[in-house]
């Protein structure tokens, strides 16, 4: 009885370790030989990884990375440095020329300013109805522009006529129509003063720019063709130095075309109304020549 109980125990055990085993291996586990403790394991190192191969260039040669490449000074500054001499010479000449127009800008601006209100300020006191020897004893002894110059003119005319003692009034309303022609000349002339720098800057700007980004470009190209390499990271900086020279120069001529146009068009108008005026002076001096006459 007790060898029967013996032999059904051995068969169980044995059935219990053949389970463990199926089991094991199933599951991706290590065997095991025997149902006792299990012998310890030596430590499994892992095989260094191989380094990976270099990259090969399309032309058959071994080319760099990407990251090989030295990073690129990107600002303004640094887009400025690395550019050619003959560049940097362009850039130069049109940061000059930019400050130029805004320099003209300014002192137009000003310039036109002023001589509107001077003639609005005029215009008021000489149809406020003062008589015209007081207006001219009270503008023959100071500087006098726009308006107030030609009045100062026509009336200097007028006066140098009757106190030369001279009867014959004849050519005086000519004379006196040429006066004031020349001095509106002038005072046109003093208007337009430096708006052909404004011209100049407005369409010669872009090319000048564009030259400079020409020559940046070819310098470029011969960098690519000495190094062997047309990687992003060696072709951007060269182009963008070049488009800095077509930007500067686009900064200058833009501000420069604008304001040629519009402070053409202020000194137009105030030249329009400079003859208005002395049309209408020329009509007043004439009407008392025929009252003397």
């Amino acid at each position: 009885m007790i060898s029967h109980r013996t032999g059904l125990m051995t068969l169980a055990k044995t059935f219990l370790v053949a389970l463990a085993l199926l089991v094991s291996v199933s599951l991706g586990a290590p065997a095991f030989a025997q149902s006792g403790p299990a012998a310890p394991t030596a430590p499994v190192t892992a095989a260094p990884a191989s380094p990976p191969p270099a990259a090969v260039a399309p032309s058959g040669q071994v080319g760099f990375a990407a990251d090989n490449v030295p990073a690129a000074d990107v600002t303004l500054m640094g887009l400025f440095l690395q550019a050619s001499f003959i560049v940097k010479l362009i850039m130069v000449g049109l940061l000059v020329a930019s400050i130029w127009v805004w320099a003209i800008v300014i002192d137009k601006t000003l310039l036109l300013g002023r001589t509107r209100k001077e003639m609005d300020r005029f215009e008021q006191v000489f149809w406020s109805g003062q008589s015209l020897e007081d207006l001219y004893r009270s503008l023959s002894g100071r500087p006098n522009q726009a308006m107030g110059a030609i009045f100062v003119a026509a009336m200097r005319e007028w006066k140098r006529t009757y106190e030369s003692g001279t009867r014959s009034l004849a050519g005086l309303n000519q004379r006196i129509d040429k006066v004031m022609d020349v001095t509106i000349s002038r005072e046109v002339e003093r208007l337009e003063s430096k708006l052909l720098v404004l011209a100049t800057v407005g369409s010669a700007g872009p090319f000048i720019g564009l030259l400079g980004t020409v020559i940046g470009i070819m310098t470029s190209f011969q960098s690519i063709a000495a190094s062997k390499n047309t990687s992003l990271a060696v072709v951007a900086p060269g182009i963008a130095e070049a488009l800095l020279a077509t930007a500067i120069g686009l900064i200058a001529a833009i501000p420069a075309t604008i304001f040629y146009n519009k402070f053409s068009t202020q000194v137009s108008r105030q030249a329009q109304r400079l003859e208005g005026f002395a049309d209408e002076f020329s009509a007043i001096l004439s009407r008392q020549i025929d009252e003397r006459s």
